[in-house]
């Protein structure tokens, strides 16, 4: 196996995925016209290549195909060979993944796939090895009998690309352009009672979570349960919540040196990771732990999403404050390398008597807990647990456990590190703006608010183009790719989110323009909800509505959910019926499975409780008026607008947004607060007491 010294066309390109092979002997081209009209030219089948630069997999087919010379020889003579980063390219990803799912069953990265010079798929599958192996058919073997075929009868290819195409086409209509779906109104409870029936089923009383291993933290899952106990009073479905919650948190999938999760675990017990660590799980992963805290007052949760952001703040966070998308599993070309240690290091880190008390702690053994080396978990039981067994003062071993990991993780710095993809989202910005408002809100730590008022302003400043439409990706000085409906939903959650910590209009009134955007680019208002592509976007074989949760919630259902939060806010009462008509056409979806719509049922419990909303009316200065606006910002309220109304110069911005909000006044000049519902208000209250009954009675209505 051999690398090239000269590098190839994707020298040229920003993504580090497509970075990573611009040394491959392969003649590698990125998706774009160059490479299908050399197709179309030479009559030679499309290979494509999908994947993302910190997965295992990708390395893996890398190492054993795209880097050796004979695999390199068989592409470049009888293929055009494109790569593409799932990542920024995530419709292109989507597309053919639900082709090789359909082929095959299962999908997965490395995503693989051969199509016509016309973009239409004929077969699919996920990691080839070079060679037949383990069951596995080879790349060399598939290359080769499919270059046979396309010699002897392309045609019979060219045909069996148009009749999968066709009949993807149909499927996508039939899932997302269903007749009268978007006019079939929101169901009643039902649907929410049978998914927290089929989650309850598949709970793992043992170890938390939802099935056997692997096991993904699936946060927006632990959401929706969330919301629902509080609703309906269901305490079973808090405890699975805090079960998994504390369950994850113990786990080796829980960096305990350096914080953060990674991606999912391997088994059962979330003890041995896969170890790469995305922006996302961890952003929807602090907002979840502080939804618990928030619900139950228990202090770890709060820690957990603390170290969650220390973690995106040492390590994920560019110098302009944006926020960096995922860190490798691998290094020095090992998975978890950089992750595990064995007892000596730990002596060598810590010394022979405080080595003994953290492998106690920790797990750590001389046999080891993943290929002879230890992965430190708690799955023996927290600290203070330990310190009970161990006859010590809890306080005291928590401080030292402190000592300990602050030593082990200067240790592991000495390491080489995994690499980072420093590329910026401006979907997953969104989500980690909208975790670390929510943390500034329910810790009343305003140093979260600024960070993410940060990552916003670079967003606002560096990814929209001139005429104000969004972008995708951000790389070395770089913005490119118009964005996508999940940028756009993502990042007016996250921009109303900030506005509800600051108080600072310029965040409302951008999410508001972000509206606008998202209706005018993604929407379909004959069969409701939003299309993943504007209508501004590169033309593919289909244009689909990602309705389905996968490791990030569906586009369309965060848009449900924020469109009819605005609607409130805004007392728009079109803008309302566009986010019923988006959750029927979610209803519809979800009645074949509803666990997998956990951010639609989030929208749709939000529905069924009524538009509620929170003003705090009152001059900037005034104690009583922060001292309510801080009980509100604490409080459990998933789905309550919450608005800053300022009787002073420092007021007229939101007021010229939201004209309405001169209805509601200080009174007598005293700090006011009006909570409402559906357009009508509770008698408004001037003092603290007032508020947390009124808090408190919110929490026990339906």
């Amino acid at each position: 196996m051999t690398t090239h010294k000269s590098p190839n066309r994707l020298a040229n390109e920003k993504s580090p995925y497509l970075l990573q092979h611009a040394h491959n002997p392969v003649d590698w081209y990125p998706w774009g016209e160059e490479a299908f009209a050399k197709a179309r030219s030479e009559n030679k089948p499309i290979f494509l290549s999908v994947g993302y630069s910190t997965c295992h997999w990708c390395h893996v087919m890398n190492h054993e195909s795209f880097e050796d010379n004979e695999v390199a020889e068989l592409l470049n003579n009888h293929y055009v060979a494109i790569k593409v980063d799932r990542e920024e390219r995530p419709d292109i990803d989507a597309l053919y993944m639900s082709v090789c799912q359909a082929l095959t069953g299962s999908g997965g990265w490395p995503l693989t796939v051969l199509l016509t010079p016309e973009k239409k798929p004929f077969y699919a599958g996920t990691y080839f090895p070079k060679r037949q192996m383990f069951g596995r058919i080879g790349l060399m073997d598939v290359l080769e009998q499919i270059h046979t075929k396309w010699e002897q009868d392309g045609g019979a290819l060219n045909k069996l690309g148009d009749d999968l195409l066709a009949e993807l086409q149909s499927l996508d209509r039939k899932n997302a352009h269903s007749p009268g779906a978007a006019d079939s109104g929101i169901p009643g409870e039902e649907l929410l009672h049978e998914a927290y029936e089929l989650y309850r089923r598949q709970f793992d009383e043992e170890y938390g979570g939802f099935g056997n291993a692997p096991k993904f933290p699936s946060p927006h899952n632990l959401s929706f349960l969330l919301a629902y106990s509080q609703m309906y009073d269901q305490p079973q479905a808090l405890a699975m919540v805090e079960k998994t919650l504390k369950a994850m948190y113990q786990g080796g999938v829980y960096d305990h040196v350096g914080f953060g999760f990674a991606r999912y675990s391997t088994d059962r017990e979330w003890l041995v990771p896969h170890f790469e660590k995305m922006l996302y799980d961890n952003a929807l992963l602090a907002n979840v732990y502080l939804e618990a805290f928030q619900i139950t007052g228990i202090s770890l949760y709060a820690d957990i999403a603390e170290q969650i952001f220390t973690y995106v703040a040492r390590d994920m966070t560019s110098p302009e404050g944006a926020f960096y998308s995922a860190e490798d599993a691998d290094s020095e070309g090992v998975e978890g390398k950089f992750y595990v240690f064995s007892r000596d290091q730990v002596e060598e880190a810590l010394g022979l008597e405080d080595m003994h008390s953290y492998c106690h702690v920790y797990g750590i053994t001389p046999e080891g807990n993943f290929e002879g080396l230890n992965i430190p978990n708690l799955l023996q039981g927290l600290p203070e647990e330990v310190a009970e067994r161990m006859g010590m003062n809890p306080l005291a071993l928590r401080t030292r456990v402190e000592e300990w990991r602050e030593k082990l993780f200067q240790y592991r710095e000495q390491r080489i590190h995994p690499s980072k993809d420093d590329k910026v989202l401006t979907s997953w910005n969104g989500l980690m703006i909208a975790a670390l408002a929510k943390g500034a809100k329910a810790l009343q730590k305003p140093g979260y608010a600024k960070a993410a008022a940060r990552a916003a302003d670079f967003i606002w400043d560096k990814l929209r183009r001139e005429d104000g439409r969004l972008l995708a990706r951000y790389r070395d000085g770089e913005a490119a790719i118009p964005a996508y409906v999940d940028d756009y939903a993502f990042l007016i959650w996250g921009l109303t989110e900030l506005y509800e910590a600051t108080g600072q209009a310029v965040y409302l009134e951008r999410a508001l323009l972000l509206k606008d955007g998202l209706l005018e680019l993604f929407h379909d208002p004959d069969g409701g909800g939003f299309f993943f592509t504007g209508h501004d976007g590169e033309e593919l074989p289909i244009r689909p509505k990602e309705l389905y949760d996968g490791a990030l919630p569906s586009g369309n259902a965060v848009a449900a959910k924020l469109l009819w939060k605005l609607s409130v806010i805004a007392q728009d009462v079109e803008l309302k019926g566009i986010a019923e008509r988006t959750a029927a056409v979610l209803a519809s979806a979800a009645a074949g499975y509803p666990p997998g719509y956990a951010m639609y049922l989030q929208a749709h419990l939000g529905m069924l409780s009524g538009g509620r909303e929170w003003v705090l009316s009152g001059k900037k200065e005034d104690p009583a008026l922060h001292g309510m606006l801080a009980q509100v910002q604490q409080a459990y309220l998933p789905d309550a607008a919450v608005l800053v109304n300022w009787q002073e110069d420092g007021g007229a911005p939101l007021q010229k947004l939201l004209p309405h909000l001169a209805d509601k006044p200080a009174l007598s000049g005293q700090a006011t607060a009006y909570e409402c519902r559906n357009f009508a208000c509770r008698a408004p209250v001037t003092n603290a007491e007032a508020v947390r009954e009124l808090l408190a009675a919110g929490l026990r209505e339906v």
